[in-house]
């Protein structure tokens, strides 16, 4: 496994990170999740991804548990806040009542004493930046947070963020979490630019498209995938269209040019990024994690990604 700094920081994350989102606490036995993370671990990845959503604190809980069994200065541990926790005014947003409540609850289920990232899962237009800036960096000087970050917050209000934190001395965001992936590259006109200009390392999530960039999808919709389940389905099926599945045969024909899977490959052009300090994978058994795995040990030479920039066009 290879690590890279996240953003300008000195913390070092592995290239291929794990997530809860849809799995732990949800459609994976916590017996499984446990043997998903440990098998993780193993393979050198030290950064597991959650949020206070996933689950509704249950994602938190196993993963958290199944690390108890490494040293805690071993891994990097991150949860978020943003998505409704209940059913009260309050009890979602970015404001400080909420972030305050919510990353104790996090660090309670969770039984640690701190977290090393915690992402504003959302950018709040109901609360100021400087409001949300101001909790998160009262909690890191508490020590209960070590880093901050935003997850899907737009090229301007990244830069918001930067400008007020350096009018009032406060600690800066270091990480975005973006969807990036062959089929959504939305980042790379503005978002990379603006937070390579302040510093700020990219985490992104949904590297295989929901599964899209595994190739499963070429014959119709499996039974038990993602695109089966009616709660999932919408973040694919807008995916399975004739010119997407068009590029994914061919990205695959690639692959196996290259005598590797299109999972592999698919974070393999992601990590040819030097903005991103790792992907973040999910997985329902070990051995997917084993197969992600691939996909940071695969370089791409110059001209098989303008084979790829050509095909994704």
């Amino acid at each position: 496994m290879n690590y890279r700094r996240l953003g300008r920081t000195g913390l070092k994350v592995s290239e291929i990170s794990l997530g809860s989102w849809l799995t732990y606490g949800n459609s994976v036995e916590d017996n499984t999740a446990e043997k998903i993370i440990h098998k993780a671990y193993d393979l050198g990845i030290n950064f597991f991804d959650s949020a206070n959503m996933y689950g509704l604190g249950e994602g938190e809980k196993v993963m958290a548990q199944a690390l108890k069994a490494y040293p805690r200065e071993s891994y990097v541990i991150t949860t978020k806040a943003f998505w409704p926790m209940g059913d009260g005014p309050n009890d979602r947003g970015l404001s400080r009542k909420h972030v305050f409540e919510q990353v104790h609850s996090s660090l309670k289920r969770m039984d640690l004493d701190y977290v090393d990232i915690f992402y504003c899962h959302r950018y709040d237009p109901e609360t100021p930046v400087e409001e949300t800036l101001r909790v998160i960096d009262d909690l890191i000087r508490q020590g209960k947070i070590l880093y901050a970050g935003v997850s899907e917050w737009s090229a301007a209000q990244i830069e918001e963020a930067v400008r007020i934190a350096d009018k009032y001395l406060l600690d800066r965001i270091v990480v975005n979490q973006p969807q990036y992936n062959m089929l959504d590259r939305r980042i790379e006109s503005e978002i990379i630019p603006v937070s390579d200009k302040y510093g700020i390392g990219q985490v992104v999530f949904s590297p295989l498209a929901q599964g899209v960039l595994t190739g499963k999808y070429l014959n119709g919709i499996p039974e038990n995938s993602r695109a089966a389940n009616e709660d999932i389905n919408i973040f694919v099926k807008h995916m399975l269209n004739d010119d997407v599945l068009n590029k994914v045969r061919q990205l695959d024909g690639v692959a196996k040019e290259l005598d590797t899977t299109l999972p592999a490959l698919a974070i393999a052009w992601i990590l040819r990024q030097p903005s991103v300090a790792s992907a973040i994978v999910g997985a329902s058994r070990p051995e997917q994690i084993e197969a992600n795995v691939e996909g940071a040990k695969l370089k791409l030479s110059t001209e098989i990604i303008e084979k790829i920039d050509e095909i994704l066009k």
